[in-house]
């Protein structure tokens, strides 16, 4: 179930935010300031609203100061609520009220807001809420904002408070059970929302609180606490004073702690997620400092990018990730903080972090945020391509689109000033073009990716980029899109064109030049309609929509004499075409300055003559598309063709309402012949759609055409072709019927939605009804029920009739081409509505009264059988007619559903529903109030009207406003109508009763009945069953998502922004579409609907179910009226098992809105439970799964109820009414608590009655019932009844497993229950505010003055004896705080426990005799039924240590000598693994139940247990039992001081590795025990030194298993040595900011680290020179090798990495690379390279990678091995791409020297790796560098090969004979050359997909093929292969110069292949190389 605070949060920030999208608010502008500039009393909103929402509406409305009092009034009520207590239902429905209003875009003044929020705030966080009390608290999504700081600030502590019950569990003091906790997601949405007002002044002593819990030693410290500060930290602007608080202040602390855990994804996204707001928060203020890199230094700048290129996933070469997973895995509670990935997306931090940080600053710049962002983009570039698609490709498609919908966001509201900043930090013209620039290559080739989603991406932002720069980017665009439009290219390149032309269409329509492609584009666009790909004809449409919504289909050339025909037009276009193929991608179209205004106009003009001839053949299209459309398979399936059909509508009512008069007359006409000479079946939906679209956008003309056409059809159909003349079975229309029901549809289709023009026509179209009624048969009724449905909703609704693109005025002044793409001002548009007059009204009333009578005359005739037709319980006609008629019925009444007034049924409500004096202090507008019955039946004398569900009796008050309501009391048809409504209502009860009696199996008339009764209730004011308002409001969304961009305000159409206008209406019809009064009549039917959901037929009960669901939402007290025969029934159909309506009766009442009624109302609820429980016997297993869902749901019933909230009072005071509600409050205040303690009775007698029923049942029932009284019987107050503790206590060894489970989490809630009174000192209000008194417990003070302190602090670990405990690893790792928390080494006293504890512990202790031991210990040992749960189960040993501590109370009858005696018994002789996993759960409940007891008590047990544990960890462990005892071992020392397990801890210390013994496994398991150690104790082990001493004097150890143990063990011992124990935070942050902008450098080896790497490398070293070459057996050298290499790989795999950084040059590299030439050894070889692999992902500092770089250089160049010089390659390449941002200039020009050099090896592989570097190194290089080392490589290798040619042949040798032996002086010419071509083929290959190649490379391949293509051997094989792949990997775009390629060889080619790269002598080098004849 969804928690609580969700909806608390949605509210808070709906009352906060600013903008609906995913970006908004992380982009809201940071505080400007402290101070309240204006009156928060009268001010509503920072900014106007953009759209007039209440000035556009056709009627009277309320004015402000009515809202204003409404609003009042709402929270007049919230506010007497939350004081009351009543919480839910009231405080939520009041909330709800809220947000209703909102939603009718009211808005409430400043003041109110702040007010509110807080007290939301307040809500969400107060103790002891009950956590579903604020589940309604729903989502009021208003998008405003307050300013942080200037309106509203809030306290970070209360968050903070709660967040640590979750991810600091040992400072939140007691374990909560369930009831209590909130959910954690919630805490950090609104965290999210939160965190923006938080006062930046608290930074400090945010990071006071939270920086002393970060410590590595247990790592799950640092993830809390970096995920904390993420939540917490303010990053809003410090006040100008305080320059301690500027961000620069603490940032080199937080990129020390981001040091601190190196190769974590996590930590990678915190940071940048905190970074990123900081940077969009700091952008505003002048106070914050800021340069080329934002409000970052360069150092922190280019550390953020590295880190950026690492977390985007990019595969290099054979490099591993640079994450290590192990590191991720020890998050742990931390993983709660973390933001959910889907909807922040890592890229989104990214992007947000880059354009926050821009500025003009970056542009002069030679590095700045702007050059590393071109510098990234350069160097993931070929990862965009379409052919190099991956795990990235989302990743890089979304970072830039979130990129340029940023740049874009900032760049509007800069302009519009909606965001202030300092001009100099506003975005320029020159940046915004270098941004473009960086990001066009990439995205032209995204929009072609073969990932759906990474298409959007790239298509959302090509508009983007395209409304930055449309000189940029229409060129390239375009240049790229014709050739596809005409059919030249591969189908998906032609779909994504189309689709680029949609989002590019509106800027094409309004930039000069590019609009004069409009028409030719639409024309190209045509042949995509096309019924074979209805994918492509999808995108056309779309296309054609778009264009249709931004330019008028007018012929301009009309008149004038200048320019005639599209001839101009046409002639222009075909050079700029010419032109594009000529210049390629890289074409300028400088449209902007060099064509003439005049000329340009001339050309717009000439090509819009071609309209009506795109007009005709795109209805041809559209018919043709029609005629060959396949049958839809299922109606919303969401097939092609449906889509298809869905899309029409919505490109033709652009494109009709975009035509001129003479065009649109030319459409009419097309259209009406068609229609009236074809009948297309699977098409009628479509066309029907087409032709209300042409009468929509000019009723009389349209109307006037086609209405006597298809009436005409209608008649001849059904009297000539005698259509519908008899019913048929099955759905499908009969062949004979299509042409009506054609006809039908069109007509349907033409009369909705158009206005009075239907009055024209109106008596031919009453009669048509009538007549079709009278003759119809079969499934065309429904049709035509249809029709007169559409016919009534025309006459009587108000909608807007206005679809023209221009305003009047516009139209009438005449439209000219500087009307292209302009849209309207939101602020002054004129609406056309159609509001209906009293001649529809009241031919509305006219149809409706005669179609209703009749119906209703037909169906009393059918049911009492005066109708002609009969049932004769063989045909089916009697079915069909009494269908008919109830689907006419409903159609008609929801057809005339606005004319029925909600308010008519408050009169008959009063006369009607049951009165009674009950409490009625709620009333509805009208004043009038209703209570419920008194007395229900309850035996106990109860007032019922003390438990009844108030929110469902209580008439709850709801604000109506104007919407337009037609009648009044008055008007003459006003009574007419109601009364047929409540006839009709009375003959659908009698239809239900006849039906139920005489055709229960009647199921095709159920359904119509039941729909109708839907209608009935629900369509009342507006058609809420036809769900009219989600649907205008989703397909308006729809429209408007493509011309949405960010920061722009409503800048649509005019048609989609008049829609706009006609959901606000919706919007208020649907507010006043509330809950009304019951009546007898509605009484009557809701029973009737009651009744049927219990049918024996699943169809009816499905009916009457959802329409009985949607009845419960329309009539006030339905539930209670409906609950007490449903349950009646239930229970009639269990104890006849009967199970059709035992299902029925479990849906409807658990599965629907009644469950949250029932668990409220307790005169109900316990019928259910026992109804529930008596089900969950029934033998079926359908019953038997609904029993299991519904667990849940019943257990959610017997919750406590709230006891206490504590709120400020101040807050809720701030919401206080003027006016006295002291005797409101005190009134219901009383009343909530009465009902309160009736309830918690009815509970606790329930309760006690299913601990009877538990004890007697079969288990499957017992289960089920145990579940429920566990959450009904146990309470703070009186903790358990005496049963009820036997029943749980007795059920923890019960014989059946599943019991046994339930019982033991039951004893353990128990016991943690009395343990948290107790310690809350048994007052509820120290529970709830997580207050616990541990008398244990205390503060030390730290000596941090003392420069020994935490010397001294450490040592004290190492010695038994302790004054007091640290049993929490954190105090001191990385801070000191002034006082720590710790426990006193031997508390005199414990918890103390009052009466009502010691009575319930007393109960247990009975029950808990040695017997009750014995069983329990017998079901440890039993063996597990399933694999899985072989292990150390926590549980257990919970659940034990708590009868332990009870035993040493002396309160249990069993003693201590019984349960030793039983564990010896359980041991037995201890051969079987079972033994030893029950022994050691019992033996870890004895050690850890000790813990805060006395020094006698410990001293005992540990005395027992110790010899025990001792002997079986010397000699029992094997294999199969080691696991147990290692999780045994981790329950007693993990969050303990060593000293108090100090006997194992000590035992474990002291093992020595023995060499002459042979027991493998007794070695490692002993070494394993104490890693275990290690690692639970963390930095608090101080016994290392003498282990360290042993295993390294062993490393050589012949055991494989030892030596994978010492490995790691030796990694986990130096990984908790590390600590950095500031004095305190101001110290650590002060030595931080004085160190450097990135911290200090953490992880220094020390002196004797170095010292012991040294050595053992030295020993190693000696020890290869000791190995015999060749040697097959182990030897010194490849054991200690293995064991250091697993102590590496560990390190290596962890955060402490950097640790060994200095090691890397000198020591690790060479001796890796000896290691992995051990070919005798594979498995040392292999670690060796895993090792070997891990070095370049390991992150260096700014600098300190250069001897790296240089070892791998020497190492390169100089060995004289040619496997290591091939394998430095490896990492040279990742090295390289890793730290690509961190690199000097020196150091990468030196890797590429050192690469280009190894291409001369001697050594062909090597050659060939130096090769594929190169080209990846040229390939991920900035641009800058790039071209420098191209020139310089280029010039190189073409000098090498061209100054060593191959000598002649001389004549005498023959060709072929070739047995000569190469001289050493021809080898090296070879290589020479070899390595010349490859160095070519390097440059080329570096660009497999630039498009077109580099200007220079045709002169390299030219080169290639000149000089060597003819050598012998590899040098000429090399040349054909590096010729053939560039050809292989440009297939896409070959098509460029198709026109050139019809000759027959590629000489004529020209290898123009991308545009005349070549020249004609380059491209004939090719021919012979590329080249090959037909008949070779």
């Amino acid at each position: 179930m969804e928690n609580p605070r969700d909806r608390v949060i949605e509210i808070i920030s709906s009352l906060e935010r600013k903008d609906g999208s995913a970006t908004s608010r992380a982009t809201s502008p940071g505080a400007g300031g402290q101070s309240l500039e204006t009156d928060n009393k009268l001010t509503t909103r920072n900014r106007p609203r953009t759209y007039p929402y209440f000035r556009y509406l056709p009627y009277e409305i309320e004015d402000e100061s009515e809202r204003q009092k409404n609003f009042e009034k709402i929270v007049q009520n919230l506010f007497v609520a939350v004081e009351a207590g009543n919480f839910s239902p009231d405080a939520t429905h009041w909330t709800r009220e809220i947000r209703n209003w909102l939603g009718l875009k009211f808005d409430p003044t400043k003041d109110q807001r702040v007010r509110l929020v807080k007290l939301y705030y307040e809500l969400a966080l107060a103790p002891g809420i009950d956590v579903t009390a604020a589940e309604r608290f729903s989502s009021v999504r208003r998008k405003h904002y307050l300013r942080p700081g200037m309106d509203l600030t809030l306290d970070w502590r209360p968050l903070f408070r709660e967040l640590k019950v979750f991810v600091l569990p040992s400072e939140a003091g007691m374990v909560h059970t369930t009831n209590i906790k909130r959910n954690f997601r919630t805490l950090t949405k609104l965290c999210a929302f939160a965190q923006l007002y938080f006062d930046p002044r608290d930074t400090p002593t945010i990071l006071q609180e939270i920086l002393p819990h970060f410590s590595t030693s247990f790592a799950e410290g640092a993830f809390v606490v970096t995920g904390l500060l993420n939540m917490l930290l303010p990053t809003t602007p410090p006040p100008p004073e305080q320059s301690n608080l500027l961000p620069q202040h603490y940032l080199p602390s937080m990129f020390h702690l981001w040091s601190l855990i190196s190769r974590s994804r996590v930590f990678d996204t915190t940071f940048l997620d905190l970074f990123s707001r900081l940077a969009r928060d700091s952008l505003a203020s002048p106070d914050v400092p800021f340069g080329e890199c934002g409000i970052f230094t360069r150092e922190q700048t280019s550390l953020i990018f590295t880190a950026i290129l690492r977390l985007l996933d990019i595969p290099v070469g054979q490099a591993t990730s640079p994450y290590s997973g192990a590191v991720d895995l020890s998050a742990g509670l931390a993983i709660m903080l973390e933001r959910d990935s889907k909807k922040h997306p890592i890229a989104h931090h990214i992007a947000r972090w880059i354009v926050m940080s821009l500025s003009p600053a970056c542009v002069d710049q030679t590095q700045s945020v702007l050059t590393q962002l071109e510098g990234l983009i350069q160097a993931v570039e070929t990862f965009f391509h379409p052919s190099n698609s991956g795990g990235w490709t989302k990743t890089l498609s979304q970072l830039v689109y979130y990129l340029a919908d940023f740049f874009i966001m900032r760049w509007n509201r800069e302009r519009s000033g909606e965001m202030e900043m300092p001009e100099e930090r506003k975005l320029s013209d020159l940046l915004k073009r270098r941004f473009v620039l960086c990001l066009r290559e990439v995205i032209f080739m995204g929009i072609y990716s073969k990932s759906g989603t990474a298409m959007n991406f790239a298509l959302s932002t090509l508009q983007s980029l395209a409304y930055l720069e449309p000189q940029l980017i229409l060129p390239g665009a375009l240049q790229r899109i014709y050739p596809s439009m005409q059919g030249l290219v591969e189908v998906h390149r032609t779909t994504s064109s189309l689709r680029a032309l949609q989002v590019l269409s509106r800027i094409m329509a309004r930039t000069k030049g590019f609009r004069c492609h409009v028409t030719t584009m639409l024309g190209l666009a045509l042949p995509g309609i096309d019924a074979n790909d209805l994918e492509k004809t999808l995108y056309t449409l779309s296309y054609i929509q778009s264009v249709c919504y931004n330019i008028p289909f007018y012929d301009f050339t009309e008149g004038r004499g200048d320019v005639s025909g599209n001839l101009f037009a046409s002639q222009w276009i075909t050079s700029e075409v010419d032109k594009m193929e000529q210049d390629g991608v890289h074409v300028e179209l400088r449209y902007e300055n060099e064509l003439d205004g005049k000329v340009e106009e001339l050309i717009l003009r000439s090509s819009t003559a071609g309209f009506a001839e795109f007009l005709s053949a795109f209805l041809g299209k559209v018919f043709t598309l029609l005629e060959n459309l396949p049958d839809a398979a299922r109606v919303r399936s969401g097939s092609p063709e449906e889509n298809v059909i869905n899309t029409l509508p919505a490109t033709f009512t652009p494109l009709l309402a975009s035509l001129s008069p003479e065009l649109y007359n030319m459409a009419l006409n097309k259209v009406a012949e068609f229609v009236s000479n074809h009948v297309i079946h699977q098409a009628r939906d479509a066309m029907a759609f087409i032709c209300s679209a042409l009468c929509k956008v000019n009723p009389a003309k349209a109307l006037k055409r086609l209405v006597p056409i298809l009436i005409q059809s209608i008649r001849t159909e059904i009297d000539e072709n005698g259509a519908a003349s008899t019913r048929n079975t099955g759905t499908d229309v009969l062949p004979r019927d299509r042409g009506l029901v054609w006809s039908v549809s069109m007509l349907s289709m033409c009369v909705v939605h158009v206005g009075d023009a239907v009055l024209q026509h109106k008596q031919e179209l009453f009669d048509i009804a009538t007549y079709m009624q009278q003759k119809c048969q079969g499934i065309p009724t429904v049709h035509v029920s249809n029709y007169i449905h559409h016919l009534l909703l025309n006459l009587t609704g108000t909608y807007t009739v206005d679809y023209s693109l221009y305003e009047e005025d516009v139209l009438a002044r005449g439209l000219g081409p500087q009307d292209w793409g302009k849209y309207p001002e939101p602020k002054s548009l004129n609406i056309k509505w159609h509001v209906p007059c009293k001649e529809e009204i009241d031919f509305a009333v006219q149809l409706f009264e005669s179609q209703g009578t009749n119906a209703l005359r037909q169906l009393t005739a059918l049911t009492n059988g005066t109708s002609s037709i009969k049932r004769d319980g063989i045909g089916k006609e009697w079915s069909d007619e009494v269908s008919r008629n109830l689907v006419l019925l409903r159609l008609l009444l929801s057809g005339v559903s606005v004319l029925f007034d909600p308010n008519a049924e408050v009169e008959s409500a009063e006369n009607s529903a049951s009165q009674s004096p009950g409490d009625t202090d709620m009333t509805d507008v009208n004043g009038h109030g209703s209570g419920e019955e008194e007395y229900d039946g309850n035996d106990d004398g109860v007032p019922a009207a003390l438990l009844e569900e108030s929110e469902e009796n209580e008439v709850k008050p709801t604000f109506r406003y104007p919407a337009g309501y037609l009648l009044s009391e008055r008007d003459s048809c006003y009574f007419g109508l109601h009364n047929i409504r409540k006839e009709a209502g009375e003959t659908l009860h009698k239809v239900h009763q006849f039906l139920t009696e005489k055709q229960e199996d009647d199921v095709a008339c159920f359904g119509p009945l039941y729909t109708a009764y839907k209608s009935w209730f629900i369509d009342v004011g507006i058609e809420r069953s036809a769900h009219v308002l989600d649907r205008v409001t989703r397909l308006l969304s729809a429209d408007i998502h493509p011309y949405k961009l960010t920061g722009l305000r409503k800048e649509y159409p005019r048609p989609l922004l008049l829609r706009r206008a006609n959901v606000y209406h919706l919007q208020r019809l649907r507010h006043n579409s509330y809950p009304r009064p019951k009546t007898k009549l509605s009484e009557t039917l809701l029973l009737d609907l009651a009744q049927s959901s219990m049918s024996l037929y699943t169809e009816v009960r499905r009916n009457a179910q959802s329409s009985g669901e949607a009845a419960l939402k329309a009539i006030i007290g339905a539930r209670p009226l409906v609950i007490p025969p449903l349950i009646s029934a239930l229970e009639v159909g269990i104890e006849n098992s009967d199970f059709a309506r035992i299902k029925g009766g479990m849906y409807t009442l658990l599965f629907g809105s009644l469950a949250k009624t029932i668990s409220r109302d307790w005169r109900y609820a316990p019928r259910v439970v026992k109804a529930y429980i008596a089900a969950s016997t029934a033998d079926k297993p359908s019953i038997q799964k609904l029993c299991s869902t519904a667990t849940l749901q019943i257990m959610e019933f017997g919750r406590p109820l709230e006891r206490m909230v504590i709120l400020d009072r101040e807050v809720v005071k701030g919401i206080a009414p003027m006016e006295d509600v002291k005797g409101a409050v005190a009134k219901k205040r009383s009343k909530v608590l009465k009902k309160r303690v009736e309830i918690e009775q009815k509970k606790a007698a329930l309760s006690e009655e299913l601990v009877d029923m538990a004890k007697k049942s079969h288990w499957k029932k017992a289960s089920r019932t145990a579940a429920i009284v566990i959450t009904l019987g146990l309470r703070f107050e009186s903790i358990a009844s005496q049963s009820m503790i036997d029943l749980i206590t007795m059920g923890a060894i019960d014989g059946h497993p599943s019991l046994r489970g339930l019982y033991s989490g039951a004893f353990v809630a128990l016991f943690s229950l009395i343990d948290s009174r107790a310690s809350a000192q048994h007052k509820y209000e120290n529970y709830i505010q997580d207050k616990p008194y541990l008398p244990a417990k205390i503060r030390i003070n730290t000596q941090t003055d003392d420069p020994r302190w935490t010397e001294k602090y450490l040592a004290s670990f190492g010695k038994p004896e302790a004054e007091f405990y640290v049993d929490h690893d954190h105090p001191g790792w990385l801070v000191w705080d002034k006082t720590m928390p710790a426990y006193k080494s031997n508390p005199k006293f414990d918890v103390e426990y009052d009466e009502t504890e010691t009575a319930a512990l007393i109960q247990i202790g009975k029950s808990l005799d040695r017997k009750w031991f014995s069983a329990l210990f017998d079901y440890f040992k039993q063996e597990p039924r399933d694999a899985g749960a072989d292990r150390f189960r926590m549980s257990n040993a919970m659940m034990l240590s708590y009868t332990f501590e009870l035993m040493y109370q002396g309160s249990t009858s069993a003693t201590l000598s019984d349960v030793k005696a039983e564990i010896a018994r359980i041991y037995g002789d201890g051969t079987d693994k079972h033994q030893h996993r029950a022994t050691a759960e019992i033996l870890g409940a004895l050690l850890s139940s000790t813990v805060d007891k006395g020094i006698e008590i410990r001293t005992e047990i540990w005395e027992y247990a110790f010899p025990i544990v001792q002997n079986i960890f010397a000699d029992g462990l094997t294999p199969e039992n080691s696991s147990y005892w290692i999780t045994f071992l981790h329950l007693v020392l993990q969050g303990n001081d060593p000293r108090r397990s100090w006997p194992i801890v000590e035992s474990l210390a002291n093992f020595r590795l023995d060499m002459s013994s042979n027991a493998a496994f007794k070695e490692s398991s002993k070494i394993q025990l104490l890693q275990q150690c290690i690692t639970d104790l963390g930095w608090h082990f101080q016994l290392e030194k003498p282990i360290i001493e042993d295993f390294l004097e062993h490393l050589d150890h012949p055991y494989k298993g030892v030596r994978e143990a010492m490995g790691l063990t030796l990694a986990a011992l130096y990984r908790t040595r590390y600590h950095e124990s500031y004095r305190d935070v101001d110290t650590f942050i002060s030595s931080q900011k004085a160190a450097s902008s990135i911290g200090t450098r953490p992880y220094r080896p020390s002196a004797e680290f170095s010292q012991t790497i040294h050595d053992i490398f030295e020993r190693i070293e000696r020890w290869r020179h000791e190995r015999i070459p060749g040697q097959q057996t182990p030897s010194s050298y490849t054991s200690g090798g293995k064991t250091v290499l697993l102590w590496l790989d560990s390190a290596l795999s962890s955060f402490e990495c950097t640790e060994l950084l200095e090691f890397f040059p000198n020591l690790f590299l060479e001796q890796l690379l000896h290691m992995m030439d051990v070919k005798e050894d594979q498995e040392l070889q292999g670690l060796a390279y895993h090792v070997f692999r891990h070095l370049p992902n390991i992150p260096h500092r700014l600098g300190e990678d250069s001897e790296l770089i240089a070892s791998l250089i020497r190492i390169g160049t100089q060995s004289p091995l040619w496997h290591q010089r091939l394998r430095v390659l490896i990492n040279m390449q990742v090295i390289y791409f890793r730290r690509l941002f961190l690199l000097s200039q020196e150091q990468q020009r030196s890797l590429y020297d050192c690469v280009a050099t190894m291409l001369q090896d001697v050594q062909l592989e090597v050659r060939l790796g130096a090769a594929s570097t190169l080209s990846g190194m040229i390939r991920c290089s900035p641009q800058a560098l790039r071209t420098v080392m191209i020139d310089d490589l280029k010039e190189k290798f073409t000098k090498m090969l061209i100054d060593s040619p191959l000598p002649k042949k001389s004549k005498g040798t023959l060709s072929g004979s070739g047995t000569n032996t190469p001289t050493p002086e021809h080898s090296k010419l070879i290589l020479t050359r070899h390595a010349a071509v490859l160095g070519l083929g390097a440059l080329v290959q570096a660009f497999p997909y630039a498009s077109p190649p580099p200007s220079w490379i045709p002169a390299v391949l030219a080169t290639l093929a000149n000089k060597a293509n003819n050598d012998p051997g590899m040098v000429g094989k090399s040349v054909k292969t590096i010729l053939s792949d560039f050809k292989k990997t440009r297939q896409d775009t070959w098509h460029m110069d198709l026109k050139v390629r019809t000759f027959s060889t590629w000489r004529r080619v020209k290898l123009t292949c991308l545009g005349q790269a070549f020249t004609q002598e380059q491209a004939e080098d090719l021919d012979g190389v590329l080249w090959k004849s037909y008949f070779a």
